[in-house]
């Protein structure tokens, strides 16, 4: 699992943190059969409307898995209506107590339990432990299975633009939006480097890039900067590429074959404008939807792969000079959601913090993240929080 509790979990020990005995580390998952497609409304399956179906595609072979039911306006407005029913006064979710609804969540919990090396397969090792165990009231029930660990993180800033402007248009809905990101991290020369080069590239690389809080800038300061960038690619070099239903492998395929091909589109951007591409930057010759992780130093904050949210497995290291610089350039885009400061100073690390114009500030780690502190952005990485 990721982050709970300020810290990363690898799954190897399955540390549990209450004491309790660790989980065992999982067998790689076999695709199972495929039993459910259609769409689920009031505790029923139900084809679609118009009969609308979508392929889904396994990205690591490119072979087909099944056709889904597509939901359209019409099965939305069922799904709306089967919610309704259940919120009215008289119905059986009105009239079940707390008690037996915590009953429920906790059953949900144990299926999850039962089931998390499905669940998490694809996902780099240690996120199997979905479920942490329960503390002793139902009522954390929903906190505690759904809210505390981001296994991922998808954002889109213009899909978010759209559900704004219908949420304008209808009856002043409450919508929190929780959107892309152009992630940056202040490396500073009094800091630990190795920890400084583990953190930026786990930020970096989790679920191949494929993550909102991505760290996809990292400003270093020039003391120390040649040896960021040696270590970062040593580092880089030893990710196990694999099957991701593999739990020993760390770095799978991308989701789709058009995010794949953006993603390399955007790499040979950085390469035509001037950036070092000093590791990866290529496709896996296997079949599969695989990109090598990539490392790109000298990259300059006016290039493409500096301004625009690549969503993959790609590292852009900076080179600055000044603290106010590094302040500036990291703030010097239309997003804000996390970012990161690398010191062993505290009096930096708290002046840096609130200067940097984003939701979430790390220190000296990356992607830690409590359920009891907020998550959200500001500018175009969306608005309201979570957790």
């Amino acid at each position: 699992r990721m982050a709970q509790n300020g810290t990363t979990e690898n799954g190897v020990t399955g540390a549990n943190g209450d004491g309790s005995p660790p989980m065992p580390f999982p067998q790689p998952v076999k695709v199972q059969e495929i039993r459910h497609t259609k769409i689920f409304i009031n505790n029923e399956w139900h084809t679609s409307l118009k009969g609308k179906t979508f392929q889904t595609f396994n990205p690591a072979t490119g072979v087909k898995i099944c056709e889904v039911e597509e939901a359209d306006k019409a099965d939305v407005d069922k799904a709306v209506k089967a919610a309704r029913a259940a919120s009215q006064r008289g119905s059986p979710w009105r009239r079940m107590d707390v008690s037996s609804r915590g009953r429920l969540l906790h059953k949900l919990a144990d299926l999850m339990e039962r089931d998390r090396a499905l669940l998490a397969a694809g996902f780099p090792p240690g996120v199997v432990n979905i479920v942490p165990g329960f503390g002793p009231t139902a009522g954390a029930a929903i906190a505690r299975h759904m809210g505390i660990d981001k296994v991922a993180f998808t954002g889109s800033t213009k899909v978010g633009q759209l559900i704004k402007e219908a949420a304008a248009k209808s009856n002043l809905k409450r919508v929190t939006l929780e959107l892309g990101g152009k992630n940056p991290c202040i490396v500073f020369a009094d800091s630990d480097l190795q920890l400084a080069v583990e953190e930026t590239q786990k930020g970096a690389f989790f679920n191949q890039g494929q993550c909102c809080t991505a760290a996809s800038r990292v400003f270093v300061e020039e003391q120390v900067y040649e040896e960021f960038v040696r270590r970062s690619v040593e580092s880089a070099k030893s990710i196990v590429i694999g099957d991701p239903l593999d739990p020993r492998t760390s770095h799978g395929p991308q989701i789709d074959q058009k995010q794949f091909d953006k993603i390399l589109e955007l790499i040979d951007s950085g390469k035509k404008e001037g950036a070092k591409l000093e590791c990866g930057g290529v496709a896996m010759e296997d079949t599969g939807l695989y990109i090598q992780p990539t490392v790109f130093s000298h990259v300059k904050d006016h290039m493409r792969i500096a301004k625009e949210e690549i969503f993959g497995p790609v590292q852009c290291i900076f080179r600055f000079k000044s603290q106010q610089e590094a302040i500036e350039r990291a703030n010097s885009t239309e997003y804000g959601l996390a970012s990161a400061v690398f010191t062993r100073n505290l009096d930096r690390a708290l002046s840096v913090s609130a200067a940097l114009e984003t939701g979430t500030v790390w220190v000296n780690c990356y992607n830690a993240l409590h359920a009891q502190a907020p998550f959200g952005g500001y500018k175009m990485s969306g608005n309201g929080r979570e957790l």
